[in-house]
């Protein structure tokens, strides 16, 4: 990379950054490793966001993420987990169709039976 090329990515860095060539020339290095590492990280972030927006959805219906997502694929339901991460959001009725419709393929979330306490067991 020129000079001209390395100062106007440097554009806007603090300090000697900005206008001194070899501090510039690695600190652009620098930035361009972390823009190409964080394109990659970006992706993988917004899945985790996607998985815990279903996840918040299917628990208020009563049904884990696993189950949720094993249910659709056994009746081969292919929406992806942008489009079913938009729907518990924005469309709470359709969402629960698709609830529905995959706890009646895989019932695999039985509702928990806690035991009664008795006697000392309640006071703890």
């Amino acid at each position: 990379m020129n000079k001209k090329e390395v100062f106007k990515l440097a554009k806007g860095f603090r300090g000697r950054a900005k206008n001194c060539i070899r501090i510039a020339r690695e600190r652009v290095e620098k930035a361009l490793q972390y823009s190409y590492r964080d394109r990659r990280n970006k992706k993988r972030d917004m899945r985790s966001l996607w998985i815990q927006r279903i996840n918040a959805g299917t628990r208020q219906h009563g049904v884990n993420y696993g189950n949720f997502m094993h249910g659709l694929m056994k009746e081969n339901i292919q929406l992806n987990r942008k489009v079913l991460s938009e729907l518990s959001m924005h469309e709470p009725y359709s969402f629960k169709a698709l609830v529905d419709i995959s706890h009646r393929a895989f019932p695999g979330n039985k509702a928990a039976v806690t035991p009664k306490k008795e006697g000392l067991a309640i006071l703890l």
